[in-house]
């Protein structure tokens, strides 16, 4: 018996990174998945292979999360497909990685509508769905809480996120829905390798050298922390931001 047999799992972003790795982690303890993603045809067929193997009931939900209606459709269809929703995981989110006074008005909207009104959009469709005992997690990021250059409206937004997750916790507590974020710093991923480049190796030792374990996570890790909040276990945890990032954020500056 799995910790999460059955249940239903929406996992925003979920075909890639740390969404597949989170996804791949609850299908493998009994879920079954419902993966979100927007454009990448292939790596979603890719991926939702790889669930199945362990979920077969798994489907793949196309969706733009800056798309209002296209995120509250995908939730009632997870629900129509699939019977129920008992966990949320709004992994997903994107920016334009401009300094906040080289941002255009449209870079600003996009980031908020994908990343806060996606979010909310999910949280208020899976929230009809859910009984007791569902849980949602929001993946939030370091930029919310220290400075990232480039990173100033997607930021803005993870903060935006982590101050919901409280309020939120408080309107679905009653019922015995817990809403908790996960944050993180780097992780070695494809995403991460892929969008720093040739500066990937640099900033990873870098991180590496200032955190307590002197080393940078997988996607794995990050993802078990994720699936550990879903457990039925975890059942007082809620309305918290946890950040997993091997101590990095709290080293010191005037350290070497």
């Amino acid at each position: 018996m799995g910790e999460f047999d059955g249940k239903v799992a929406i996992v925003t972003g979920g075909t890639r990174g740390l969404g597949c790795a989170t996804a791949l982690r609850l299908a493998r303890g009994g879920a079954t998945l419902a993966l979100n993603y927007r454009r990448d045809e292939q790596s979603a067929r890719r991926a939702l292979e790889e669930i199945r193997a362990f979920a077969p009931r798994s489907i793949l939900l196309q969706a733009d999360l800056g798309e209002d209606e296209q995120v509250r459709a995908m939730v009632r269809r997870a629900g129509e497909e699939l019977g129920r929703v008992d966990i949320l995981i709004a992994n997903a989110a994107a920016t334009a990685f401009r300094p906040l006074l080289a941002l255009k008005p449209h870079n600003l909207t996009r980031t908020f509508n994908l990343s806060v009104g996606g979010f909310v959009a999910a949280v208020q469709e899976s929230a009809r769905l859910m009984s007791t005992g569902g849980r949602i997690v929001m993946i939030s990021g370091v930029d919310s809480i220290r400075f990232t250059a480039g990173h100033g409206a997607l930021g803005a937004a993870k903060a935006a996120l982590e101050s919901m997750v409280r309020d939120f916790a408080f309107e679905l507590g009653p019922r015995g829905i817990t809403v908790n974020g996960v944050n993180f710093a780097l992780i070695d991923s494809d995403s991460s390798r892929l969008y720093m480049g040739d500066d990937f190796e640099r900033i990873a030792r870098a991180a590496a050298e200032r955190s307590a374990l002197k080393r940078v996570p997988s996607a794995e890790e990050i993802a078990a922390v994720v699936c550990l909040i879903c457990m039925p276990d975890a059942a007082f945890l809620t309305g918290q931001t946890i950040m997993v990032d091997g101590g990095l954020s709290l080293a010191s500056p005037f350290v070497p």
